[in-house]
């Protein structure tokens, strides 16, 4: 139940996607046939049939062909292969989340990095950096994460980035106790918890401090005694993946780490542009020439030329600049307390009284199908936060940029709604923000694959996106992967052949 519990929000199934004429254009060498990829390679996860999985079209948006001019004898090297020769590199990363970030930072720390032959720019489309999915995202570390040949290593940079940053202060970087609990809430449970003097009135807030109340209601269920903020006479069992003490899980701010490292990366000589919304990658028979993007600051058209290298980590919009890749995204929101708990990651099922409607739809005379039972996802967080999520939906499709994501403040409400049933605490809580995002997921054959990571067919185009939900676990690994391709050649700190994008035709 439990590893079900954690797939149903990691594991999304279906997205709607925009017009192809609305993508923006990259511009590569005549596309290839295709051919069906290693079904090996997309090892797609077992997951709960929350959605009907829905199969992708088999017609692939149109790639146009854009080649700048090519002289005779060296001149036919295209600029980029021609600086690359000279040992100069010009690095273009495209996306601003987690993973463009921790690129740009070990870029920077790769013993052969040299800024004096070395310049590395990250365009960002959004006015600043982690405004998608990397700035709202839960944060949660699991060394039971996947995929498999990513989480180790990235989990262990975690660490070693904290202990080598000051994490825990800058980023909130803390082990924790992750689990599930199962729950049945009564009509009558719920009418005791939050009628009028109540316990789930003003004095639940004095729960975490272990009042009378408290201490009385830890004798009556099975939950670790300090998980103090869920009402215990509703639990009807408890499951545990891993303690602060196993070192199993972990957890960070999303916001505060993906800032933090796009900071240490400036530091160390990347440009930053925001406002900087990527609209081609020009290429060449030799490989990639230029990026071509819109300020959107300026107002104007601009371009980085001579590239040698342009990595692609744009998240959920990766597939609009690289269609072939299958990037999509799904719309996700959630909710941020404004409470002091103690440290917890749960996954929750809760079965529901049949008639119960979440009260701001009730006031509208809606309802709400929640077929008995929800599962919102619980992160208590540093900083005196507590982060949760619900159900991933599919009803817009993804904006152009990631400021322009649309929240639909129901949903966000449903989730308070659900979570105030098994816990009066967050219940009685502040609302800090209601937000949503899009997860970036690589699609094949109507399922979900693991993330894309390396290089593509074209010479000096790379791309690392399609993380899902584990986009913060696996980011600090990823960026220490894509230095390794961009300087070693080849991946060594961990064998991720089966990510190769060039498996996918990408």
């Amino acid at each position: 139940m439990l590893n079900d519990a954690v797939a149903v929000r990691c594991r999304p199934n279906s997205l709607s996607l925009s017009s192809p004429a609305s993508r923006p254009v990259l511009s590569l060498p005549a596309a290839r046939s295709r051919s069906v990829p290693d079904k090996a390679a997309s090892a797609a996860r077992p997951r709960p049939a929350r959605h009907s999985p829905r199969r992708t079209s088999a017609a692939e948006p149109p790639i146009s062909v854009a080649r700048s001019a090519s002289a005779s004898g060296l001149s036919r090297l295209g600029s980029g292969a021609k600086r690359a020769m000279d040992g100069r590199r010009n690095i273009v990363i495209v996306g601003g989340g987690i993973i463009g970030c921790t690129t740009a930072y070990y870029l920077t720390r790769h013993p052969s990095f040299n800024p004096a032959l070395h310049t590395i720019t990250l365009l960002e489309a959004a006015p600043t950096v982690a405004a998608g999915a990397s700035g709202k995202a839960g944060g949660l570390l699991a060394l039971w994460a996947y995929p498999a040949c990513l989480v180790p290593l990235s989990y262990r940079l975690h660490a070693e980035l904290a202990a080598e940053h000051d994490g825990a202060r800058r980023w909130g970087y803390r082990r924790l106790t992750c689990g599930s609990f199962q729950a049945t809430v009564s009509r009558e449970r719920i009418g005791q918890l939050h009628s009028p003097g109540s316990d789930g009135g003003k004095a639940w807030e004095k729960l975490p401090k272990r009042d009378r109340a408290a201490d009385n209601m830890l004798e009556s269920g099975s939950l670790p005694e300090a998980l103090d903020w869920v009402d215990r006479d509703s639990v009807t069992g408890w499951e545990e993946m891993g303690s602060a003490s196993t070192a199993a899980t972990s957890q960070v701010h999303p916001l505060h780490f993906t800032t933090s490292i796009a900071d240490l990366a400036r530091q160390a000589g990347v440009e930053v542009r925001t406002n900087a919304k990527v609209t081609s990658v020009v290429t060449s028979k030799t490989g990639v020439e230029k990026v071509d993007y819109f300020d959107r600051r300026a107002n104007e058209d601009k371009e980085i030329r001579e590239a040698t290298d342009v990595i692609i980590t744009a998240g959920p919009w990766t597939g609009r600049l690289l269609p072939r890749s299958k990037v999509e995204g799904l719309r996700a929101h959630s909710v941020v307390y404004e409470a002091d708990v103690s440290p917890f990651a749960v996954f929750t099922d809760i079965r529901l009284p049949p008639d119960f409607v979440p009260e701001h739809r009730a006031k509208r005379g809606q309802k709400r199908m929640h077929k008995g039972s929800v599962d919102p996802e619980i992160y208590a967080r540093p900083f005196g936060e507590v982060y949760a999520c619900g159900e991933p939906d599919t009803a817009v499709p993804l904006p152009d940029t990631a400021d322009g994501v649309q929240l639909d403040e129901a949903q966000c409400d449903d989730i308070i709604s659900y979570i105030a049933t098994v816990s009066p605490v967050l219940g009685a809580a502040p609302i800090k923000a209601k937000q949503a995002c899009y997860l970036p997921r690589h699609m094949r054959f109507g399922q979900e694959s693991g993330p894309l990571l390396g290089r593509t067919t074209v010479a000096g185009l790379w791309v690392a996106a399609g993380h899902t939900c584990w986009g913060i676990q696996n980011g600090p690994a990823t960026g220490k992967l894509m230095a390794e391709f961009i300087f070693d050649g080849a991946a060594t700190s961990a064998d991720v052949e089966k990510l190769d994008p060039r498996k996918f035709k990408v």
